[in-house]
């Protein structure tokens, strides 16, 4: 099987689990939000969600992406390694998270009295117990990446984003609200994570000889692990903590429109993330081999797809976020209007990273990369505690907005240092792609206004993409013909 054939295999396979969990998180966004929970309700679990988030920085260690890339060094080269660097990986991600857990549970009322938001005292108790399922189902999700078996990945995610729905569901149906809703995401993680476990263990520790390891092995396999830590933390901090100082300086209503916002912004970037995620074990394999070039043309290739699928994606957001958010989700989440709108510019940003930041680090370029994103994200959190008391939830997101570009342009920079890329294709790319999604820009502009009806929104939305795939494939950008067969 030749590289793309096994890139295009891996990144169907992905594509289709996360079509899936956007799809499940998509119905459990819209019942969330237009049935079972009022405003205040669900910016309330999603606070709960958000500080679980930052706090299990300190569980997760950046183990799992360690051992993903010390498992993609060695499977062929020393596979006898192998069963002893999922041990030690695991055994240290239990002990920390046993510890983080604790002290979610007994520093609870401290957290609540901070955010003055009492409601969170009890809440946090389910959170802690979130936090573990979550921690574990990640961490399985990340080595099936390592040994590139993207398809196991894809299986745990499945189970994940399916049990989820059920259990969100049925548990807030029943009146268990807030605490309902964190008990259901904590049964799908549970159960991805039982799938995963039983996975990795029969697929990958069984069937490999075990030799052993060395205490060489394990300290090389925690160190790599801290610049992991510092570019996983730093991203965290990016995705949730911008959330956390909403909660902190607003309400749980004003939580409510910004978490919506990046929800609804986030599930455009599905096709981005499972591309990043299914080709980054190719990088580290090519630089195995010294195929450096060939790791270039990929990453160009890769990138130049991202640009012509979300610089239209980003300018349809801007122009149909009103009424999309109106017709949808109600006018009690109008709020959440403006901040979609910025999140336009980020969707372009989130997904050229996608595909960039997990190639870097098996290129080896982690500790670059963590730098990027440390000295971003403090920067994103100083913006957001001088942007959100002067422009509200707008504020944050203008604060995300502007530090996620830097951290982006700077990881294209690092890959660009490792694989000398063509810069002046991309800049091509990038060019005409801009003036085709103008062009689709114009057209939908004049549509919106006439959008009154959810049947009429998506025929406005069919308009602009029509226009766009013709546009983008009468100007050469894509053969349309050739990439549905590839997909399909």
């Amino acid at each position: 099987m030749s590289i793309t054939e096994k890139l295009l295999d891996g990144f169907k396979e992905t594509l289709g689990a996360r079509v899936v969990n956007t799809v499940a998180n998509g119905l459990l966004m819209l019942l969330l939000a237009r049935v079972l929970l009022t405003p205040d309700e669900y910016g309330l679990l999603f606070l709960v969600i958000a500080i679980v988030a930052v706090l299990q920085l300190v569980a997760d260690l950046g183990l799992s992406r360690s051992v993903a890339r010390y498992i993609s060094d060695r499977k062929e080269t020393d596979p006898g390694s192998i069963p002893f660097l999922i041990r030690t990986s695991l055994r240290y991600r239990v002990l920390m998270l046993a510890l983080v857990a604790g002290g979610i549970v007994f520093g609870r009322d401290l957290i609540a009295a901070v955010l003055d938001t009492p409601e969170l005292s009890t809440l946090l108790v389910f959170g802690a117990g979130y936090l573990v399922c979550q921690s574990l189902y990640s961490y399985h999700n990340t080595v099936f990446q390592g040994f590139n078996r993207v398809q196991l990945s894809a299986v745990v995610e499945t189970a994940n984003a399916v049990l989820r729905v059920v259990a969100v569901v049925a548990l807030t149906a029943l009146g268990f609200g807030v605490a309902g809703a964190l008990i259901g995401y904590a049964a799908g993680a549970a159960l991805a994570s039982i799938v995963g476990a039983v996975l990795l263990y029969r697929r990958f520790y069984t069937t490999h000889e075990d030799t052993g390891g060395s205490k060489s092995l394990r300290n090389r396999m925690l160190k790599y692990s801290i610049p992991m830590t510092a570019s996983h933390s730093a991203n965290v901090l990016d995705r949730r903590i911008d959330t956390v100082l909403v909660g902190y300086f607003l309400t749980p209503v004003a939580v409510s429109y910004y978490v919506l916002a990046k929800q609804i912004s986030e599930f455009v970037l599905v096709p981005a993330g499972s591309l990043g995620f299914s080709i980054s074990p190719t990088y580290g394999e090519q630089k195995a081999n010294d195929s450096l070039e060939e790791a270039a043309r990929i990453y160009e290739a890769t990138l130049r797809s991202v640009l012509i699928l979300y610089v239209p994606a980003a300018i349809g957001i801007v122009l149909v976020a009103g009424p999309a958010v109106d017709l949808v989700f109600g006018t009690a989440y109008a709020g959440a209007t403006p901040v979609l709108q910025v999140f336009g510019v980020y969707v372009v940003f989130q997904a050229i990273t996608s595909v960039t930041t997990n190639g870097l680090d098996y290129l080896g370029r982690a500790r670059d990369r963590a730098i990027a994103k440390l000295v971003t994200s403090l920067g994103n959190v100083a913006l957001n505690v001088v942007l959100i008391p002067i422009y509200g939830v707008v504020g944050a997101a203008y604060a995300t907005v502007i530090t996620f570009g830097i951290y982006t342009l700077i990881n294209v920079y690092v890959m660009h240092l490792e694989l000398s890329l063509d810069g002046w294709q991309i800049a091509r790319s990038l060019a005409l792609t801009t003036v085709v999604s103008a062009a689709m820009g114009l057209s939908v502009l004049v549509a919106v206004p006439y959008v009154s009806t959810i049947p009429s929104l998506a025929g406005v939305i069919a308009l602009g993409v029509g226009i766009w795939a013709g546009l983008a494939s009468i100007s050469g950008l894509f053969d349309l013909r050739k990439t549905v067969g590839m997909l399909t």
